[in-house]
């Protein structure tokens, strides 16, 4: 049997009475990443929150386990193993189509879903300039995260965005740096990442957050989500970017728990 994705559980008295929602996080990142969201939910819901295959501590598999379909499987397999028969699903950007993808393929165990700045719309490559300089960083001679960060600078402008892909850095047994991510395999698998999912429709509530001033999510794409989403709810979160639920905590839950509760 494949080896399941890594997990955490964030209920502290294992409460199956409770709604399950599973958490997804996006491209380069863990299941840290929604770990704000998670302790808000975890009042409510029996949260769970999962590495993606090649990202945190999951697996670590080939490109063919890493299309969309392959890695929707691979949630669903953990949902089996777990014995949880329904969920709700929050994906941002990645995880958001793996959401949509698992929300297709198998309709009947999705209660609803929540898709964090991402259309289901094939994509541009937009990150070969973070691949370049990520695998350009000198691991083996590297003293730490901040010598790593300077390295990056010039490369990667944002700040933000450089603390958030440092944070899968880390010191092994023999204290040299290393990914905790599979970069190379991540590298291999993108033009999986930027796919469109397959084709089918979701007839359950879905609810699209888009960032104001990101670029994920455009006009363009609004039929793309209709068509395949009808029961949709389309919300913009003013003056953010794509990194949304980190940037207004506050508002992306109170979103997220609104639409869950109804």
């Amino acid at each position: 049997m494949a080896e399941l994705l890594n997990y955490r559980i964030d209920d502290e008295n294992e409460d199956k009475s409770k709604e399950t929602v599973v958490l997804i996080h996006g491209l380069f990142g863990s299941l840290e990443n929604l770990g704000a969201i998670a302790r808000v939910l975890q009042e409510d819901y029996r949260v769970i929150s999962v590495d993606l295959p090649n990202h945190g501590r999951s697996p670590w598999v080939p490109e063919s386990q890493m299309s969309l379909p392959a890695m929707a499987a691979q949630l669903l397999a953990l949902l089996d193993q777990l014995a949880v028969e329904r969920c709700a699903l929050l994906g941002h950007s990645l995880g958001g189509k793996v959401a949509m993808e698992l929300a297709m393929a198998a309709p009947e165990r999705i209660t609803r879903f929540i898709a964090a700045d991402i259309a289901p719309v094939q994509y541009q490559r937009r990150h070969d300039g973070i691949f370049a300089a990520l695998r350009a960083l000198p691991l083996d001679n590297l003293s730490g995260r901040r010598e790593a960060d300077q390295f990056l600078q010039d490369k990667i402008e944002e700040a933000g965005v450089r603390q958030f892909l440092l944070k899968s850095l880390y010191k092994n047994e023999q204290g040299q740096y290393q990914w905790r991510m599979n970069l190379e395999g991540l590298y291999q698998a993108y033009n999986e990442f930027v796919a469109a999912p397959s084709l089918g429709h979701y007839q359950g509530p879905s609810l699209f957050i888009k960032g104001e001033l990101s670029d994920y999510v455009l006009e363009e794409h609004r039929e793309a989500v209709i068509s395949r989403f009808p029961n949709v709810q389309l919300k913009v979160m003013q003056g953010c970017t794509h990194w949304l639920h980190a940037q207004k905590p506050e508002t992306f839950a109170r979103l997220c728990l609104k639409f869950l509760s109804n």
